[in-house]
């Protein structure tokens, strides 16, 4: 084994081989969401938590509206909204449009840990562009949102899916 690679569960490792893109794009996947989830740590929310409460601020929402929107399974739901509840960072409440349902909405403390939490997403975004040239800062993100919303939208069915990490931040 090289002496540069770690064993799986070390605490660093080397970078994955430069031209394995699958392997290039996990591991910043990774790196990023780690990042992000530590910064996020500071305001005793997780990346998930705040995703919930900042969609939830574009509109009014259901659970499973919600859980559609950005991915989440309704179990998933459920918990995240009861210890959001339990904070007092959002509420279930009757719907304005549909009296049957209930939706979310984000309380005012709700809404000031998301507008830390987004400064300090920025922020680490920001300075993770800043380490590439400049003219490289949009061409990344460029590609990435073109390759998520086109080839690599949605996964193809196989027998052994890959497990997939939860969306960050």
């Amino acid at each position: 084994m090289d002496a540069s690679v770690k064993e799986a569960g070390s605490e660093t490792q080397s970078p994955p081989v430069p031209d394995n893109l699958n392997w290039l794009l996990a591991w910043v996947s990774h790196a990023l969401a780690t990042e992000t989830t530590a910064a996020l740590e500071r305001f005793s929310v997780t990346p998930r938590a705040h995703c919930v409460l900042s969609s939830a601020m574009k509109g009014e929402y259901t659970q499973t509206e919600l859980a559609t929107a950005i991915g989440l399974d309704k179990t998933t739901m459920v918990v995240t909204i009861d210890e959001l509840e339990a904070h007092g960072l959002a509420e279930r409440v009757p719907s304005e449009n549909d009296r049957r349902a209930r939706v979310i909405r984000v309380t005012p403390a709700g809404r000031k840990l998301v507008a830390r939490g987004e400064r300090e997403v920025a922020r680490i975004e920001a300075e993770v562009l800043g380490s590439l040239p400049e003219r490289q800062r949009g061409v990344l993100v460029d590609a990435l949102s073109a390759l998520a919303q086109d080839r690599l939208s949605e996964p193809v069915a196989c027998a052994h899916a890959p497990r997939r990490r939860a969306p960050r931040g």
